[in-house]
């Protein structure tokens, strides 16, 4: 068996290194880079066990910073591989694709761990690795707004159930914006603190700054490729979000009440090498229990819902939504009926 943290920092960082070398040279790298973000992600799920194996050594905060600076080294540098005249058109087309997907689904998962954690230092690496997708929002919108109302229709990042992906893209993306400066809005004014204090400052400030960083790498086409692969990777943690929260509800009593988070508020998956590719973001039930503890002590607790393909594949499966609603509605039913 491989030791855990072996399996989290090969998941992660080998696809990077392909993508980097594929911004220089192209061809068999870029090739590799997106064969191992899907084929080989797809069979390694398919033929390894169910995982449910946990740790936590310390290592993984080193992971995460490796990971993040990761993230600055390789954005700017793909950015330019895609606004430089040195690859084929092809070759660009699937630099884009294989890097929007480790953004979206290794980068995001990792800011998004470092956003929870209490040291400052880690929050504001997952905060600008956040801000250089152009998704600083995110940071305040999850920890403030998605963890407090997951499971309810004051959640812009719950998916309802018949709700289409590409309805709920739209309606999470600007729901969470405006929920999250009215969260840290109040936060400001319950401390007694300027509104000028607000994160939202350093969201929208340091992404202009990208954008104009992006514009001296490549002109044009430098921010042509930058804000496109950030909307690119930004679907991607959506399409997660969409997946891990179709359809599950709290329930409210007379009074308005909701009913505590629990296990079946979060769909989840076993699938061990999509897991370790994420940083067990799939393990999504332990997440919300206890959003603090770090991905590799993260559990999949007896009795959760689980996604009944890895979900990479369900999050493809949603952009088709009749096919969607037909596999996951039925699921939905019996866990509200449990």
């Amino acid at each position: 068996m491989i030791p855990p943290m072996l399996k989290f920092t090969l998941a992660t960082l080998t696809p990077a290194a392909l993508l980097a070398a594929g911004a220089f040279w192209g061809g068999f790298y870029i090739v590799a880079a997106v064969l191992f973000l899907t084929a080989l992600t797809s069979l390694l799920d398919r033929l390894g066990p169910r995982d449910t194996t946990t740790a936590s050594d310390g290592a993984d905060t080193a992971l995460s910073v490796v990971i993040a600076l990761a993230h600055f080294a390789l954005l700017p540098l793909i950015v330019w591989g895609l606004a430089s005249a040195h690859l084929e058109p092809l070759e660009k087309a699937g630099l884009f694709f294989g890097a929007g997907l480790w953004f979206g689904q290794v980068s995001n998962a990792n800011a998004h761990e470092l956003i929870h954690r209490s040291a400052r230092v880690l929050h504001r690496l997952g905060m600008w690795a956040y801000i250089t997708l152009l998704f600083g929002h995110h940071t305040s919108a999850h920890v403030l707004v998605h963890h407090r109302f997951v499971a309810t229709n004051q959640d812009p990042n719950t998916a309802r159930k018949g709700e289409s992906l590409y309805r709920y893209i739209l309606r999470a993306w600007g729901g969470s914006f405006v929920q999250g400066y009215r969260a840290e809005a109040a936060r400001l004014r319950k401390i007694d603190r300027p509104a000028w204090r607000n994160p939202y400052v350093v969201y929208l400030g340091g992404a202009a700054l990208c954008v104009a960083a992006a514009f001296w790498l490549g002109g044009g086409a430098g921010v042509l490729a930058y804000v496109g692969l950030c909307a690119y990777a930004q679907s991607q943690l959506l399409m997660s979000d969409y997946v891990q929260h179709y359809g599950l509800m709290r329930r409210v009593d007379a009074a308005g009440k909701r009913e505590p988070v629990a296990t079946q508020h979060s769909w989840n998956s076993p699938h061990w090498f999509s897991s370790a590719l994420m940083l067990n973001a799939t393990r999504h039930s332990d997440h919300h229990a206890r959003p603090a503890r770090p991905y590799p002590a993260l559990e999949l607790p007896d009795g959760a819902p689980m996604l009944p393909r890895p979900l990479p594949l369900m999050a493809s499966i949603a952009l088709v939504p009749p096919l969607w609603r037909r596999m996951m509605d039925p699921r939905v039913e019996k866990w509200r009926n449990a």
